[in-house]
């Protein structure tokens, strides 16, 4: 009885022995998963916005349907420039003047290629900034991050959707 007794005490180690302990997240960790997933890393629910943008033409960039939906241009001046805004506070910088009419954000104001390009910098400056970030200002920031995450998941899905539409979207890159 008293080996029967041993055993079952030692099985909870027995079992452990072999098994890679797993890592508690952390708020920064998850915060960098939320957006390294919507801008370049591949994951299993959805594609990142470096394969949703990549070999996209300007011209593709720019179509519209006729619903007057917004293009995929206008969808990713619209991620600078949020993304961008917010950034800049983040960093303790002072934000250009805004007067809060949002149907600007999504002006086009540059070539298509450096709209991408500027998207890119500024997601991987907010992916350093996050890593460098203390716990105290990620304390204050989170939901803020949080809803840049999910507000580029959401138009991340726009743009795949629109690249379905005009044909451009190659299924072999996910979200069939």
């Amino acid at each position: 009885m008293k080996r029967l007794v041993s055993v079952f005490l030692l099985m909870p180690g027995l079992l452990a022995v072999g098994q890679t302990p797993q890592t508690v997240p952390t708020l920064k960790s998850v915060l960098l998963e939320q957006l390294r997933t919507t801008h370049n890393k591949k994951g299993t629910w959805f594609v990142p916005l470096s394969v949703a943008l990549a070999g996209l033409s300007a011209e593709q960039a720019k179509w519209k349907d006729r619903s007057g939906n917004h293009s995929i241009m206008e969808l990713t001046e619209h991620l600078l420039f949020w993304d961008d805004r917010n950034l800049t506070k983040f960093k303790g910088g002072q934000s250009p003047r805004f007067d809060g009419n949002n149907d600007e954000t999504f002006e086009t104001s540059v070539t298509w290629d450096a709209t991408v390009q500027k998207l890119d910098s500024v997601l991987t400056d907010w992916e350093k900034s996050i890593e460098a970030a203390d716990d105290q200002k990620l304390n204050k920031w989170y939901p803020t991050i949080a809803n840049i995450g999910a507000h580029n998941a959401y138009h991340l899905g726009q743009i795949v959707y629109i690249r379905k539409l005009q044909g451009s979207w190659n299924p072999e890159n996910g979200v069939h």
